[in-house]
Protein backbone atom coordinates (compact mmCIF):
# COMPACT_ATOMS: atom_id res chain seq x y z
CA UNK A 1 0.00 0.00 0.00
CA UNK A 2 2.15 2.84 -1.28
CA UNK A 3 -0.52 5.32 -2.30
CA UNK A 4 -3.49 6.96 -0.62
CA UNK A 5 -6.50 8.27 -2.57
CA UNK A 6 -8.67 11.02 -1.05
CA UNK A 7 -11.88 12.66 -2.17
CA UNK A 8 -11.63 15.95 -0.31
CA UNK A 9 -14.02 18.64 0.83
CA UNK A 10 -15.81 16.55 3.48
CA UNK A 11 -16.12 17.79 7.06
CA UNK A 12 -14.90 15.38 9.72
CA UNK A 13 -17.33 14.15 12.36
CA UNK A 14 -17.11 11.40 14.96
CA UNK A 15 -14.50 10.09 17.37
CA UNK A 16 -11.17 8.35 17.11
CA UNK A 17 -8.85 6.79 19.70
CA UNK A 18 -5.28 8.11 19.80
CA UNK A 19 -2.58 5.43 19.41
CA UNK A 20 0.48 4.92 21.61
CA UNK A 21 3.36 7.34 21.19
CA UNK A 22 6.00 6.54 18.59
CA UNK A 23 8.57 8.86 20.13
CA UNK A 24 8.07 7.30 23.56
CA UNK A 25 7.94 3.68 22.43
CA UNK A 26 11.24 3.66 20.51
CA UNK A 27 13.63 4.74 23.31
CA UNK A 28 11.73 2.59 25.80
CA UNK A 29 12.17 -0.43 23.54
CA UNK A 30 15.90 0.37 23.45
CA UNK A 31 15.87 0.68 27.25
CA UNK A 32 14.62 -2.91 27.64
CA UNK A 33 18.20 -3.94 26.81
CA UNK A 34 19.27 -2.67 30.25
CA UNK A 35 17.57 -5.50 32.13
CA UNK A 36 17.72 -9.27 31.80
CA UNK A 37 14.10 -9.55 32.92
CA UNK A 38 10.88 -9.26 30.90
CA UNK A 39 9.17 -5.94 30.25
CA UNK A 40 5.57 -5.78 29.09
CA UNK A 41 4.90 -2.59 27.12
CA UNK A 42 1.18 -1.99 26.73
CA UNK A 43 -0.29 0.33 24.09
CA UNK A 44 2.84 -0.02 21.95
CA UNK A 45 1.93 1.29 18.46
CA UNK A 46 2.07 -1.13 15.54
CA UNK A 47 3.90 1.18 13.17
CA UNK A 48 6.80 0.75 10.76
CA UNK A 49 9.38 2.40 13.04
CA UNK A 50 8.46 0.13 15.96
CA UNK A 51 8.72 -2.93 13.70
CA UNK A 52 12.14 -1.66 12.62
CA UNK A 53 13.32 -1.26 16.22
CA UNK A 54 12.06 -4.74 17.07
CA UNK A 55 13.98 -6.13 14.11
CA UNK A 56 17.13 -4.51 15.48
CA UNK A 57 16.49 -5.95 18.94
CA UNK A 58 15.92 -9.42 17.53
CA UNK A 59 19.16 -9.16 15.55
CA UNK A 60 20.89 -8.82 18.93
CA UNK A 61 19.30 -11.99 20.27
CA UNK A 62 16.49 -10.28 22.18
CA UNK A 63 13.19 -12.15 22.53
CA UNK A 64 10.29 -9.95 21.42
CA UNK A 65 6.71 -11.20 21.30
CA UNK A 66 3.63 -9.26 20.24
CA UNK A 67 0.46 -9.74 22.27
CA UNK A 68 -3.04 -8.40 21.86
CA UNK A 69 -2.48 -5.46 24.21
CA UNK A 70 1.20 -4.78 23.64
CA UNK A 71 4.63 -6.34 23.33
CA UNK A 72 6.83 -8.41 25.68
CA UNK A 73 10.60 -7.98 25.54
CA UNK A 74 13.30 -10.04 27.25
CA UNK A 75 16.98 -9.26 26.63
CA UNK A 76 18.43 -11.99 28.85
CA UNK A 77 20.03 -13.68 25.83
CA UNK A 78 21.50 -10.47 24.37
CA UNK A 79 24.44 -11.23 22.09
CA UNK A 80 27.37 -9.46 23.72
CA UNK A 81 29.96 -10.19 21.06
CA UNK A 82 31.07 -6.85 19.60
CA UNK A 83 31.08 -8.26 16.07
CA UNK A 84 27.42 -9.20 16.41
CA UNK A 85 26.59 -5.69 17.62
CA UNK A 86 28.27 -4.38 14.50
CA UNK A 87 26.16 -6.64 12.35
CA UNK A 88 22.80 -5.10 13.12
CA UNK A 89 20.78 -4.86 9.86
CA UNK A 90 22.33 -1.93 8.02
CA UNK A 91 19.15 -0.81 6.25
CA UNK A 92 17.23 -0.85 9.53
CA UNK A 93 19.80 1.35 11.29
CA UNK A 94 20.13 3.74 8.36
CA UNK A 95 16.38 4.11 7.88
CA UNK A 96 15.54 5.19 11.41
CA UNK A 97 17.09 7.98 13.45
CA UNK A 98 15.81 6.46 16.69
CA UNK A 99 18.20 3.52 16.26
CA UNK A 100 20.68 5.92 17.89
CA UNK A 101 18.99 5.12 21.23
CA UNK A 102 20.71 1.74 21.00
CA UNK A 103 24.03 3.53 21.47
CA UNK A 104 23.29 4.53 25.06
CA UNK A 105 21.40 1.34 25.85
CA UNK A 106 24.18 -0.98 24.66
CA UNK A 107 26.86 1.09 26.36
CA UNK A 108 24.86 0.75 29.56
CA UNK A 109 24.38 -2.98 29.15
CA UNK A 110 27.72 -4.24 27.74
CA UNK A 111 29.98 -1.19 27.57
CA UNK A 112 30.59 -1.35 23.83
CA UNK A 113 28.81 -1.08 20.49
CA UNK A 114 29.71 -0.84 16.82
CA UNK A 115 26.95 0.41 14.53
CA UNK A 116 26.18 2.23 11.32
CA UNK A 117 25.48 5.92 11.52
CA UNK A 118 21.71 6.20 12.03
CA UNK A 119 19.43 7.59 9.34
CA UNK A 120 15.79 8.64 9.17
CA UNK A 121 13.82 11.37 7.42
CA UNK A 122 15.58 13.96 5.29
CA UNK A 123 14.43 16.95 7.35
CA UNK A 124 17.83 18.23 8.41
CA UNK A 125 21.42 17.42 9.14
CA UNK A 126 20.76 16.26 12.73
CA UNK A 127 24.43 15.69 13.67
CA UNK A 128 25.29 13.37 16.56
CA UNK A 129 28.19 15.44 17.90
CA UNK A 130 26.09 16.46 20.93
CA UNK A 131 25.62 12.77 21.80
CA UNK A 132 29.32 12.01 21.40
CA UNK A 133 30.53 14.99 23.41
CA UNK A 134 28.20 14.14 26.30
CA UNK A 135 29.04 10.44 26.42
CA UNK A 136 32.78 11.16 26.27
CA UNK A 137 32.41 12.89 29.63
CA UNK A 138 31.16 9.57 31.04
CA UNK A 139 34.25 7.65 29.94
CA UNK A 140 33.15 6.55 26.47
CA UNK A 141 35.80 6.42 23.73
CA UNK A 142 34.70 6.75 20.09
CA UNK A 143 36.32 5.62 16.86
CA UNK A 144 35.16 5.78 13.25
CA UNK A 145 36.19 3.53 10.36
CA UNK A 146 34.54 2.54 7.07
CA UNK A 147 31.32 4.33 7.93
CA UNK A 148 30.97 2.50 11.25
CA UNK A 149 30.91 4.13 14.67
CA UNK A 150 32.49 2.25 17.58
CA UNK A 151 31.91 3.31 21.17
CA UNK A 152 33.40 1.61 24.22
CA UNK A 153 34.12 2.25 27.87
CA UNK A 154 36.16 0.26 30.36
CA UNK A 155 34.21 1.91 33.17
CA UNK A 156 31.20 4.17 32.81
CA UNK A 157 31.12 6.91 35.40
CA UNK A 158 28.82 9.76 36.29
CA UNK A 159 29.54 13.27 35.10
CA UNK A 160 28.25 16.84 35.22
CA UNK A 161 27.09 17.40 31.63
CA UNK A 162 25.64 20.50 30.01
CA UNK A 163 24.02 20.14 26.59
CA UNK A 164 24.46 23.14 24.23
CA UNK A 165 20.96 22.46 22.84
CA UNK A 166 18.08 20.51 24.45
CA UNK A 167 18.43 17.55 22.08
CA UNK A 168 15.87 14.84 22.80
CA UNK A 169 18.12 12.07 21.45
CA UNK A 170 21.20 13.22 23.37
CA UNK A 171 19.16 13.55 26.57
CA UNK A 172 17.86 10.01 26.14
CA UNK A 173 21.30 8.58 25.38
CA UNK A 174 22.82 10.16 28.46
CA UNK A 175 19.98 8.82 30.62
CA UNK A 176 20.27 5.30 29.16
CA UNK A 177 23.99 5.26 29.85
CA UNK A 178 23.88 6.98 33.23
CA UNK A 179 21.42 4.57 34.89
CA UNK A 180 24.11 1.85 34.62
CA UNK A 181 27.16 4.03 35.29
CA UNK A 182 29.06 4.33 38.56
CA UNK A 183 28.12 7.39 40.56
CA UNK A 184 25.80 10.29 39.84
CA UNK A 185 25.21 12.08 36.55
CA UNK A 186 23.79 15.60 36.44
CA UNK A 187 22.44 16.54 33.02
CA UNK A 188 21.86 20.26 32.49
CA UNK A 189 20.09 21.78 29.49
CA UNK A 190 18.08 18.56 29.10
CA UNK A 191 15.18 18.18 26.71
CA UNK A 192 11.82 18.55 28.46
CA UNK A 193 9.70 16.60 25.98
CA UNK A 194 7.03 14.24 27.38
CA UNK A 195 8.78 11.35 25.64
CA UNK A 196 11.86 11.93 27.83
CA UNK A 197 9.58 11.85 30.87
CA UNK A 198 8.06 8.57 29.66
CA UNK A 199 11.52 7.00 29.29
CA UNK A 200 12.40 8.06 32.83
CA UNK A 201 9.09 6.72 34.16
CA UNK A 202 9.77 3.33 32.57
CA UNK A 203 13.33 3.21 33.92
CA UNK A 204 12.18 4.24 37.40
CA UNK A 205 9.67 1.40 37.37
CA UNK A 206 12.61 -0.87 36.54
CA UNK A 207 14.47 0.37 39.63
CA UNK A 208 16.41 3.38 38.28
CA UNK A 209 16.87 6.47 40.46
CA UNK A 210 16.12 9.58 38.42
CA UNK A 211 15.08 13.05 39.57
CA UNK A 212 13.99 16.08 37.58
CA UNK A 213 12.54 14.49 34.43
CA UNK A 214 10.56 17.12 32.54
CA UNK A 215 12.83 19.91 33.77
CA UNK A 216 16.04 21.37 32.42
CA UNK A 217 18.21 19.53 34.97
CA UNK A 218 17.99 15.78 35.46
CA UNK A 219 19.93 13.84 38.09
CA UNK A 220 20.58 10.12 37.55
CA UNK A 221 22.13 7.90 40.19
CA UNK A 222 23.64 4.78 38.65
CA UNK A 223 22.16 1.57 40.06
CA UNK A 224 24.01 -1.15 38.14
CA UNK A 225 20.95 -3.40 38.02
CA UNK A 226 17.44 -2.97 36.67
CA UNK A 227 14.37 -5.20 36.69
CA UNK A 228 11.49 -5.98 34.36
CA UNK A 229 8.20 -4.14 34.63
CA UNK A 230 4.78 -3.46 33.10
CA UNK A 231 4.53 -0.04 31.49
CA UNK A 232 1.83 1.64 29.42
CA UNK A 233 3.08 3.73 26.48
CA UNK A 234 1.33 7.13 26.66
CA UNK A 235 -0.86 8.40 23.80
CA UNK A 236 0.86 10.09 20.87
CA UNK A 237 0.61 13.90 21.11
CA UNK A 238 1.78 14.31 17.48
CA UNK A 239 -0.89 11.96 16.12
CA UNK A 240 -3.48 13.79 18.24
CA UNK A 241 -2.22 17.12 16.86
CA UNK A 242 -2.35 15.81 13.29
CA UNK A 243 -6.00 14.79 13.64
CA UNK A 244 -6.74 18.06 15.42
CA UNK A 245 -5.42 20.06 12.47
CA UNK A 246 -7.31 17.75 10.12
CA UNK A 247 -10.53 18.84 11.83
CA UNK A 248 -9.48 22.51 11.81
CA UNK A 249 -8.72 22.40 8.08
CA UNK A 250 -11.64 20.26 6.88
CA UNK A 251 -14.14 21.53 9.45
CA UNK A 252 -16.61 19.55 11.51
CA UNK A 253 -16.59 18.18 15.05
CA UNK A 254 -14.25 15.47 16.32
CA UNK A 255 -13.62 13.75 19.65
CA UNK A 256 -9.98 12.68 20.07
CA UNK A 257 -10.21 9.95 22.69
CA UNK A 258 -7.27 9.74 25.13
CA UNK A 259 -5.59 12.79 23.59
CA UNK A 260 -2.72 13.84 25.93
CA UNK A 261 -4.17 17.30 26.49
CA UNK A 262 -1.64 18.31 29.16
CA UNK A 263 1.15 17.90 26.58
CA UNK A 264 -0.58 19.94 23.86
CA UNK A 265 -0.81 23.44 25.31
CA UNK A 266 1.01 25.19 22.43
CA UNK A 267 -0.92 23.17 19.84
CA UNK A 268 -4.29 23.94 21.42
CA UNK A 269 -3.41 27.62 21.62
CA UNK A 270 -2.68 27.71 17.88
CA UNK A 271 -5.90 25.82 17.04
CA UNK A 272 -7.88 28.36 19.06
CA UNK A 273 -6.14 31.23 17.24
CA UNK A 274 -7.25 29.59 13.99
CA UNK A 275 -10.86 29.70 15.22
CA UNK A 276 -11.36 26.19 16.59
CA UNK A 277 -13.39 25.48 19.69
CA UNK A 278 -11.41 23.02 21.84
CA UNK A 279 -13.10 21.52 24.90
CA UNK A 280 -11.59 19.12 27.40
CA UNK A 281 -13.81 16.18 28.34
CA UNK A 282 -13.43 13.07 30.46
CA UNK A 283 -12.89 11.10 27.24
CA UNK A 284 -10.31 13.39 25.67
CA UNK A 285 -10.38 16.46 23.44
CA UNK A 286 -13.48 17.66 21.60
CA UNK A 287 -12.73 19.89 18.59
CA UNK A 288 -15.34 21.88 16.68
CA UNK A 289 -14.67 23.99 13.60
CA UNK A 290 -17.54 25.46 11.61
CA UNK A 291 -15.85 28.39 9.85
CA UNK A 292 -12.87 29.01 7.60
CA UNK A 293 -9.59 28.96 9.58
CA UNK A 294 -8.05 32.28 10.55
CA UNK A 295 -4.43 33.17 9.74
CA UNK A 296 -1.86 33.66 12.51
CA UNK A 297 0.71 36.48 12.26
CA UNK A 298 3.68 34.32 13.31
CA UNK A 299 4.12 30.64 14.21
CA UNK A 300 7.53 29.61 15.57
CA UNK A 301 8.61 26.07 16.35
CA UNK A 302 10.59 25.51 19.53
CA UNK A 303 11.68 22.74 21.90
CA UNK A 304 8.95 21.58 24.30
CA UNK A 305 6.86 23.19 25.72
CA UNK A 306 6.96 25.32 22.57
CA UNK A 307 5.16 24.46 19.35
CA UNK A 308 6.49 21.08 18.10
CA UNK A 309 8.41 20.94 14.85
CA UNK A 310 6.66 17.65 14.07
CA UNK A 311 3.37 19.52 13.70
CA UNK A 312 4.72 22.47 11.72
CA UNK A 313 3.88 20.91 8.33
CA UNK A 314 0.27 19.99 9.30
CA UNK A 315 -0.20 23.53 10.64
CA UNK A 316 1.22 24.96 7.40
CA UNK A 317 -1.35 22.94 5.46
CA UNK A 318 -4.22 24.49 7.42
CA UNK A 319 -2.83 28.00 7.02
CA UNK A 320 -2.74 27.65 3.23
CA UNK A 321 -6.54 27.85 3.23
CA UNK A 322 -6.87 30.29 6.15
CA UNK A 323 -8.31 33.77 5.89
CA UNK A 324 -5.37 36.18 5.84
CA UNK A 325 -1.59 36.03 5.79
CA UNK A 326 0.71 34.03 8.06
CA UNK A 327 4.43 33.55 8.62
CA UNK A 328 5.99 30.31 9.87
CA UNK A 329 9.48 30.20 11.35
CA UNK A 330 11.14 26.78 11.67
CA UNK A 331 13.78 26.79 14.41
CA UNK A 332 14.57 23.08 14.79
CA UNK A 333 15.21 21.49 11.37
CA UNK A 334 16.33 23.22 8.19
CA UNK A 335 14.48 21.01 5.70
CA UNK A 336 10.96 21.09 7.14
CA UNK A 337 9.65 23.05 4.13
CA UNK A 338 9.91 20.20 1.63
CA UNK A 339 6.09 20.19 1.55
CA UNK A 340 5.95 23.68 0.04
CA UNK A 341 6.17 22.57 -3.60
CA UNK A 342 3.49 19.85 -3.35
CA UNK A 343 1.20 22.28 -1.51
CA UNK A 344 1.74 24.83 -4.27
CA UNK A 345 0.61 22.20 -6.78
CA UNK A 346 -2.75 22.23 -4.93
CA UNK A 347 -3.01 25.99 -5.44
CA UNK A 348 -1.48 27.13 -2.16
CA UNK A 349 0.30 30.49 -2.18
CA UNK A 350 3.50 30.07 -0.17
CA UNK A 351 6.65 32.16 -0.44
CA UNK A 352 9.99 30.92 0.86
CA UNK A 353 11.50 33.91 2.66
CA UNK A 354 14.66 32.00 3.57
CA UNK A 355 15.55 28.44 4.61
CA UNK A 356 13.85 28.95 8.00
CA UNK A 357 10.78 31.05 7.15
CA UNK A 358 7.79 30.98 4.80
CA UNK A 359 5.01 33.47 4.18
CA UNK A 360 1.55 32.03 3.51
CA UNK A 361 -1.28 33.86 1.78
CA UNK A 362 -4.44 31.92 2.51
CA UNK A 363 -6.64 30.93 -0.44
CA UNK A 364 -10.30 29.98 -0.31
CA UNK A 365 -9.92 26.60 -1.99
CA UNK A 366 -7.25 24.03 -2.73
CA UNK A 367 -7.65 21.61 -5.65
CA UNK A 368 -6.75 17.94 -5.59
CA UNK A 369 -3.69 16.62 -7.40
CA UNK A 370 -0.97 13.94 -7.20
CA UNK A 371 1.66 14.48 -4.49
CA UNK A 372 4.65 12.51 -3.21
CA UNK A 373 5.52 12.18 0.46
CA UNK A 374 9.22 12.69 1.17
CA UNK A 375 9.22 12.32 4.95
CA UNK A 376 6.95 11.32 7.83
CA UNK A 377 5.29 14.49 9.08
CA UNK A 378 5.34 16.18 5.69
CA UNK A 379 3.54 13.14 4.30
CA UNK A 380 0.87 13.46 6.97
CA UNK A 381 0.54 17.16 6.07
CA UNK A 382 -0.07 16.26 2.41
CA UNK A 383 -2.74 13.81 3.53
CA UNK A 384 -4.46 16.64 5.42
CA UNK A 385 -4.18 18.80 2.31
CA UNK A 386 -6.05 16.09 0.43
CA UNK A 387 -8.84 16.22 3.03
CA UNK A 388 -9.15 19.99 2.60
CA UNK A 389 -8.85 20.18 -1.20
CA UNK A 390 -11.71 19.89 -3.68
CA UNK A 391 -11.69 16.78 -5.86
CA UNK A 392 -9.36 13.81 -5.76
CA UNK A 393 -5.83 13.81 -4.37
CA UNK A 394 -3.38 10.94 -4.65
CA UNK A 395 -0.41 10.69 -2.29
CA UNK A 396 2.49 8.38 -3.10
CA UNK A 397 5.51 7.50 -0.98
CA UNK A 398 3.17 6.57 1.87
CA UNK A 399 5.69 4.26 3.52
CA UNK A 400 6.96 7.42 5.23
CA UNK A 401 3.52 8.09 6.72
CA UNK A 402 3.17 4.53 8.02
CA UNK A 403 6.38 4.99 10.02
CA UNK A 404 4.45 7.01 12.57
CA UNK A 405 0.70 6.47 12.07
CA UNK A 406 -0.82 3.13 12.98
CA UNK A 407 -4.18 3.31 11.18
CA UNK A 408 -4.36 6.79 9.73
CA UNK A 409 -6.64 5.90 6.81
CA UNK A 410 -8.97 3.81 8.99
CA UNK A 411 -9.04 6.51 11.65
CA UNK A 412 -9.97 9.20 9.14
CA UNK A 413 -12.60 6.99 7.48
CA UNK A 414 -14.21 6.62 10.92
CA UNK A 415 -14.42 10.41 10.96
CA UNK A 416 -16.20 10.42 7.59
CA UNK A 417 -13.27 11.09 5.28
CA UNK A 418 -13.39 9.46 1.84
CA UNK A 419 -9.96 7.91 1.87
CA UNK A 420 -8.52 4.57 0.70
CA UNK A 421 -5.11 2.89 0.67
CA UNK A 422 -3.99 1.32 -2.62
Amino acid sequence: MDSIHIQGGVALRGKVRIQGSKNAALPILAATLLTKETSHLQNCPRIADVYCMIRLLRSLGVCVRWEENGVRVNAKSLQTDELVLGNMPTEAVRSMRSSLCLLGALLGRVGAVTMEYPGGCVIGERPIDIHIAALKQMGVVFAEADGMLTASAQTLHGADITLPFPSVGATENVILTAVMAEGTTILRGAAREPEVVALCEYLEQCGARIEGAGGQTIQIEGTGQLYGTHYQIPPDRIVAGTYLFGAVGAGGSVLLERAPIQQMEAVLELAKQMGAQCDLTTEGLYVQMETRPQAVPLLCTAPYPGFPTDLQSPALTVLTCAEGDSVIEENIFENRFRVVEPLRSLGAQIELLDRHRVAVHGVERLHGTVMEAKELRGGAALLLAGLVADGESIITGCSYIYRGYENICKDLRELGARITSV
